[in-house]
């Protein structure tokens, strides 16, 4: 992602308004899940088996693809295998079986599309959205009101980007979602480097639902890129043609502004203000970061970081979500958090600008209010068909009022 140093101060009052924003959630039921499992992955068959059980779910509907738990070259599909094996029983299944919203997919099915109308051709020339994100679009060229952003940039920093994605009719939405109302779906994924890592997301979830977090919630700003002024973050809206990345400053503007948010409700946090990446922390409640982008990033104090059940997170990193796999080298991977005890997070399979990170201050907002995990980062995430994966229980909503 490129740096863009603007000057600009944290000049804003206290702007506490969106703390209320948030309309008042209502508790989702299991019957509102489809569960997706890849017949060829005994990963998926295992992870999918546990969700059903643990949340009674009744809507499960099966794939056959390759099994994206062997080896990171099956975590990327072809679009055409996509449509094929993946999008259309997924169809056949939903025009059959109404009052779904969420789409729940299982490690063992692939995270990556290759080809399509959608999706960032940074690398290959070639457009490569996240398959979740596909998911989550696929009605959306049929809604006549729907609307695609291009990316065009040639040579920008965070390299010469080329697409499209439909712009998220749930964008900063201040009431509960709904297939019906919005179009779309809500995808989320249960993954991580191991099958039983993929079940603990869901065991940590209904953990949470009993105790949830008295942690923190850490917001690790990097002043090098400047503050912002988070009055004005995050945006409410962006221009449809895209040709820069959003400034850096903007982020951490969002990072201060959520803080705001969170001491207005009584939530615990800390807003980090100091060059020095922050480690050491257990028991988090939530986490926003640059991840590696940070100037002054150490790999030990990330791998310091543990979380508490019912824990949310995003990170401004290009690639953190390009594997589910043990890798080495790279940019920061949001499945090592996953493995110190993160239940529900966001990611990207590939470069998606920083206009794609989901808002803090949304995201937050809608959390801490009682929405479900998957309605909170949904509502903060301006783009589908994007690069964008969203990973953990979507029923995840510790803060619900009982």
């Amino acid at each position: 992602m490129k740096r863009h140093l603007l000057l600009l101060l944290c000049s804003s009052a206290l702007f506490l308004s969106a703390s209320t924003r948030a309309a008042e959630p209502g508790k989702r039921s299991p019957n509102q899940v489809l569960v997706v499992v890849n017949s060829a992955s005994p990963t998926s068959r295992a992870i999918a088996a546990d969700y059903v059980q643990k949340r009674k779910i009744k809507n499960v509907v099966t794939v056959k693809c390759v099994d994206s738990a062997l080896n990171p070259d099956n975590e990327t599909l072809q679009y055409t295998d996509y449509t094929a094996q993946i999008e259309q029983p997924v169809r056949d299944y939903l025009a059959k079986h109404s009052g779904i919203d969420f789409i729940v997919l299982t490690k063992g099915i692939p995270i990556r599309v290759k080809g399509g109308e959608t999706g960032n051709a940074v690398d290959s020339g070639i457009p490569s959205p996240s398959l979740d994100s596909c998911l989550a679009a696929m009605d959306y060229a049929t809604i006549p009101d729907a609307k695609k952003y291009h990316f065009a940039s040639p040579n920008n920093g965070a390299g010469d980007t080329h697409g499209y994605a439909w712009a998220n009719r749930y964008w900063n939405s201040n009431e509960p979602f709904s297939h019906e109302k919005f179009g779309g779906y809500l995808v989320s994924r249960l993954d991580g480097y191991t099958r039983q890592g993929a079940m603990n997301l869901v065991t940590e979830a209904l953990a949470s639902e009993h105790n949830p977090p008295k942690g923190v919630v850490l917001l690790d700003v990097q002043p090098d890129f400047q503050l912002g002024d988070k009055a004005a973050n995050p945006k409410p809206s962006i221009d449809f043609t895209l040709t820069a990345e959003a400034p850096w400053d903007t982020f951490n503007a969002d990072m201060a502004h959520a803080a705001d948010i969170l001491k207005a409700r009584g939530i615990p946090y800390e807003l980090d203000l100091n060059q020095k990446f922050v480690g050491d922390r257990h028991d988090l409640a939530g986490y926003y970061s640059w991840g590696s982008n940070d100037s002054h990033f150490k790999m030990p104090a990330y791998q310091s970081l543990h979380f508490a059940p019912g824990s949310i997170s995003d990170t401004a990193v290009s690639t953190c979500a390009r594997t589910f796999l043990p890798t080495q080298g790279g940019q920061t991977l949001t499945a090592d958090l996953l493995a110190h005890g993160l239940t529900a997070a966001k990611g990207y399979v590939n470069e998606p600008w920083l206009q794609a990170n989901s808002s803090p201050t949304i995201v937050l907002d809608h959390y801490t209010s009682g929405y479900t995990m998957a309605e909170s980062f949904y509502a903060g995430s301006r783009f589908l068909g994007w690069e964008d994966i969203v990973i953990g229980d979507p029923l995840c909503a510790p803060y619900l009022k009982k």
